[in-house]
């Protein structure tokens, strides 16, 4: 069984181990494995932990070992009070297509639902190409707003468009 749970500073280092799995594969995330560093990870974990979420998935088979990552937060200036940006999710390699990612996504809207009410709107990039990503999004109830157009390097330096999507709080109170 797979346990989910909030983040906590005592994760960082088996979260950068999880980055720098993850940033191995062409569409893990946004970023390369020289880009992975520890300033990088504690620069999401602080403003997770202060005004979003990070969520977490332990390794059934060993616990100290962290599997999925999810975390947003909010983007400064205040005026984006209500909206939780900078999205990033991150399955290991080894646990892909056992549905972590749809679970982790899950758990956190719900999360937002029950628990946030001064969020209204949660947003996300993704790429273009991502077909997996963006059926995942969608199917749980993501909306696609719009494109940035070459935007992403692409296979064979092509560049292609960044797809912005967001999902809106049905328990939002304004």
């Amino acid at each position: 069984m797979f346990i989910i749970r909030h983040a906590n500073p005592q994760d960082l280092n088996k979260i950068y181990a999880l980055y720098k799995k993850v940033a191995q594969s062409r569409f893990g995330i946004a970023r390369s494995p020289e880009e992975i560093t520890e300033s990088y990870i504690k620069n999401f974990m602080q403003p997770a932990a202060e005004t979003g979420i990070e969520l977490v998935i332990l390794n059934p088979g060993n616990e100290s070992e962290i599997i999925a990552e999810i975390h947003c937060y909010k983007p400064e200036p205040k005026i984006f009070t209500h909206v939780l940006s900078e999205l990033t999710i991150a399955v290991a390699p080894d646990f892909q297509g056992q549905g972590l990612g749809k679970k982790i996504f899950t758990h956190l809207l719900e999360f937002i639902t029950t628990s946030r009410p001064d969020i209204l709107r949660v947003e996300l990039f993704t790429q273009e190409t991502n077909e997996r990503a963006i059926a995942l999004y969608t199917k749980i109830g993501f909306k696609k707003e719009g494109r940035f157009e070459k935007r992403i390097p692409g296979k064979n330096n092509v560049l292609e468009a960044d797809i912005p999507m967001a999902w809106f709080n049905p328990a939002y109170l304004v």
